[in-house]
């Protein structure tokens, strides 16, 4: 089976993206519809299509993603003023692309 997620197609380069970081596990990029100042997306690189997906395999892309959130949070100069990490799960949860992915907004405030 074939997947046509554009992530993946951004992940391989196929799609155009402004990149924030990017390495062996997982890239973080701009938002094109963002709903905040501050609106990037943390995907990993492994197609992984929800929360519901996980599995104990995934626990090491998950929690680097977690604590490159702070990260990029301080990078993107919103860590101090504060920011949200947001995961939409499934249709009725709100996710629109079947990869998973996390979203992190901010910027209304900056400090």
């Amino acid at each position: 089976m074939t997947i046509d997620c554009i992530f993946c197609r951004i992940i391989k380069g196929e799609s155009p993206a402004n990149f924030v970081y990017k390495d062996e596990d997982m890239v973080v990029f701009h938002n094109i519809k963002p709903s905040a100042p501050i609106h990037v997306l943390m995907v990993p690189i492994e197609h992984i299509e929800s929360v519901n997906s996980l599995e104990e395999s995934h626990g090491k892309v998950i929690s680097k993603m977690m604590i490159k959130a702070k990260e990029v949070a301080q990078s993107l100069g919103i860590r101090d003023s504060g920011y949200k990490l947001i995961l939409n799960v499934e249709k009725g949860g709100g996710q629109v692309i079947f990869h998973l992915h996390i979203h992190l907004i901010g910027g209304w405030e900056k400090r």
